[in-house]
């Protein structure tokens, strides 16, 4: 069973939308697989399943999921549009570090070393 933990800076909705994003581009979520009902996830996330929808048809509007009438929603199959998402969230979340890093004094050839190390140590773990 997945945690929920949602924050009041962001409305729960997007943060349901993040959520399922990145439970596909994991890989946790198979291209073609299909998801749990608006209840199931509202019933799991404790919220109201008016919030679930919305998310769910965010993620329909940007085609990363697809509903089919009868059986429910599905993860997209379109695995290049996944693996671009993939990138954009890993080059944004990298941005975002990097920015602070880099606010704090850093340069980036201390940030290049850190980050060598880092994958250095991650690989002889």
């Amino acid at each position: 069973m997945q945690v929920w933990n949602f924050h009041n800076n962001t409305p729960i909705y997007l943060q349901i939308v993040d959520e399922i994003k990145m439970q596909i581009i994991s890989g946790n979520w198979k291209p073609g697989e299909k998801i749990a009902s608006v209840r199931e996830i509202a019933q799991e996330a404790g919220v109201n399943p008016n919030t679930v929808q919305r998310a769910l048809s965010e993620l329909e509007r940007h085609e990363l999921l697809f509903a089919q009438r009868t059986n429910g929603r599905f993860v997209t199959e379109d695995v290049e549009m996944i693996k671009n998402i993939r990138r954009e969230v890993a080059t944004q979340k990298m941005k975002e570090t990097l920015e602070a890093l880099l606010q704090m004094g850093y340069t980036p050839k201390e940030l290049e070393e850190i980050v060598s190390v880092y994958l250095e140590d991650r690989e002889s773990a």
